[in-house]
């Protein structure tokens, strides 16, 4: 569900010379040093502005965005389906 928009933004920032596509998502962004300290501030800045929520600070770690599916299990506990 928010997957594609998460693979985008990473392969935008942060691997430009990958096809959005290629981008795994289990692979660990953090281990393969895809993001550093930096970019994984970056990263949470970005989804607090796009997803509109607030990351707790508790919620900061990198087990909650160490890959796409990763930041996807986060943002379905934060983020509740909205019923229409």
């Amino acid at each position: 569900m928010h997957a594609s928009t998460i693979r985008q933004f990473i392969v935008d920032e942060f691997l430009p010379d990958v096809a959005v596509e290629q981008l795994e998502g289990d692979l660990d962004l953090i281990a393969s040093g895809v993001i550093d300290s930096l970019g994984l501030l970056k990263l949470i800045a970005w989804i607090e502005n796009h997803f509109q929520i607030a990351v707790d600070v508790t919620e900061m770690t990198p087990g909650n965005f160490s890959s796409v599916g990763a930041i996807c299990s986060f943002l379905d506990r934060v983020r509740p389906l909205e019923t229409t």
